[in-house]
């Protein structure tokens, strides 16, 4: 198990006291015997709803992903969207057959035949435009992004703000420094895409100094960060790198 933090000296706590975020869907493998495939998706216990954020390209393969890892999707109370893209809503279908109970939070943007497709499974839907509460202790960037409107997911901890982006697109320097100033708290963790696959060296450069600049303590790049990318965030953070491929499971004081 990948743990983000383990406070020293604690030998016992109950799953009220910590958030799980498991890493149900990705192309960065990490645990053996589950699937890979080209997206992302987060399952967040310990809040007081269970959420899934992005939901990979392929439904079937993230509700197998889910049961290996012994996790229910009917459990499952909302669905955060971040972009349109395939490969973090193609498994919105497969997934609404098998749990339709659920609030479906997706950006303004999405077109109308997308919420249509949402609402045949009778879930409920609520667009996000602006940053905005989701729910108790979660929160959302708003929009953000001129061609690809994109939103990323804000988790408040005891440690300080989890931020799950899932591809960043609009830049994740910038998708973290709106978290930051939108809750007024520091961020403790940065994980998910970042979209720097097909970055120079020197423009990921500048992306790890913003994000030094702005104080994020720990990071858990996967998806479309890029190889290349992924080594330079482990070496800059060290310590403070997290694996977050398919399978990690980052625990955090709640």
């Amino acid at each position: 198990m990948s743990k983000a933090n383990i406070t020293v000296g604690e030998t016992e706590k109950t799953k009220q006291d910590w958030l799980r975020f498991y890493v149900v869907f990705n192309n960065v493998p990490y645990k053996a015997g589950l699937e890979t495939g080209w997206g992302f998706s987060c399952l967040i216990e310990g809040l007081d709803k269970t959420v899934l954020f992005d939901l990979g390209g392929n439904g079937d393969v993230l509700l197998s992903n889910m049961q290996q890892l012994g996790l229910d999707a009917e459990a499952v109370d909302a669905v955060v969207l971040s972009h349109i893209h395939s490969d973090h809503t193609g498994g919105l279908g497969a997934f609404l057959a098998h749990n339709p109970d659920v609030t479906v939070y997706m950006p303004e943007s999405f077109p109308a035949s997308f919420q249509r497709e949402v609402k045949y499974f009778r879930a409920m839907i609520e667009t996000v435009s602006g940053p905005c509460p989701l729910m108790d202790g979660v929160f959302s960037t708003g929009e953000m992004g001129q061609a690809i409107k994109e939103q990323a997911l804000i988790v408040e901890t005891r440690e300080g703000l989890i931020v799950i982006t899932g591809c960043a697109h609009p830049n994740v320097a910038e998708m973290a420094e709106q978290a930051k100033s939108y809750r007024g708290k520091n961020i403790y963790l940065l994980m998910g895409g970042f979209h720097l696959s097909s970055k120079s060296d020197d423009e990921i450069r500048a992306i790890i100094k913003h994000l030094k600049v702005l104080g994020v303590k720990k990071v858990a790049p996967s998806h479309c960060t890029g190889d290349n990318a992924i080594r330079m965030f482990r070496d800059e953070w060290k310590n403070d790198f997290i694996e977050g491929g398919l399978g990690a499971i980052i625990e955090v004081p709640r």
